[in-house]
């Protein structure tokens, strides 16, 4: 056999062999995070303060910060008064005397909204117990609050568990098209090391959350066609970053060390062309 001759002829089946078509995505918008210091404000407003699902950290600027490239939403266990605290009150948010720790939690709220293409975030996220880091996005129409204005979970982590949701309001309440992983499934604590890629391709007639790729969740929009308000998987979309701890879902932080981190490399948005 003339292995030279052979050699030549998969050398030229390869070269004539198209390639498999790229998805014609072009990107509109991105944050890269390259500047050292504050979040870019062109993009990001705050959340302040106890917010929402009896969290533990009181969310501030502060925790926010750029360096070498990365985005960094910081959890720092920390002990000053309440600001809001009110004796005896019945509110989970003014009810307590203590501040325990804070976060950040960032918006693109009325100033990066978007309705429809690829939202891709690449990020490391830490699982040890009490944390529960996501991005996420809420409907951006005026007038349409959750859970009418619908919730995509793009990246959400709490208690060992990698999740991927989809909700919106039906009937008065609250329906979710939801998927739950354990984080054994991926390769535990090792593969939380690491950087993964979560997207989210939305177009007229569907959602798909992906990680690294791996189909998470799968929504047919006409699922929530007669939803309250009308479909919200229609509407325009801001995104929410933030590390939150403890509360409903969050687990425990009492044994764990602070700071807790999310590092996020990047955030883009690709629509199609």
């Amino acid at each position: 056999m003339n292995f030279k001759k052979l050699f030549s002829a998969l050398l030229l089946a390869v070269a004539v062999t198209p390639l498999p078509a790229a998805e014609n995505w072009r990107l509109v918008w991105a944050d890269e995070f390259n500047t050292n210091g504050t979040p870019n404000p062109t993009n990001w407003n705050y959340e302040r303060g106890f917010v929402r699902n009896h969290e533990l950290q009181w969310y501030q600027p502060e925790n926010a910060f750029c360096t070498n490239g990365i985005l960094v939403i910081e959890a720092r266990r920390e002990t000053r008064p309440n600001p809001n605290f009110k004796t005896k009150s019945p509110d989970w948010k003014t009810g307590r005397q203590w501040i325990e720790c804070t976060s950040a939690s960032l918006t693109s709220r009325r100033l990066r909204e978007f309705t429809y293409g690829k939202f891709e975030l690449r990020a490391r996220i830490d699982p040890r117990a009490g944390s529960w880091p996501a991005f996420w996005t809420l409907g951006a129409k005026r007038g349409h609050r959750w859970p009418a204005g619908g919730e995509i979970d793009i990246m959400e982590f709490y208690k060992d568990t990698v999740l991927a949701n989809i909700g919106w309001q039906l009937d008065g309440k609250i329906n979710w098209n939801s998927v739950k992983k354990s984080l054994a499934d991926f390769g535990g604590t090792e593969w939380a090391k690491e950087f993964h890629t979560w997207t989210m391709e939305w177009d007229e007639s569907k959602i798909d959350l992906q990680l690294d790729g791996q189909l998470m969740s799968h929504l047919e929009l006409s699922q929530a066609d007669h939803a309250d308000g009308g479909n919200p998987f229609h509407r325009p979309v801001y995104f929410i970053l933030n590390q939150a701890i403890g509360g409903d879902c969050g687990g425990d932080p009492t044994e764990t060390t602070f700071p807790i981190r999310y590092e996020i490399d990047w955030v883009r948005v690709y629509q199609k062309k």
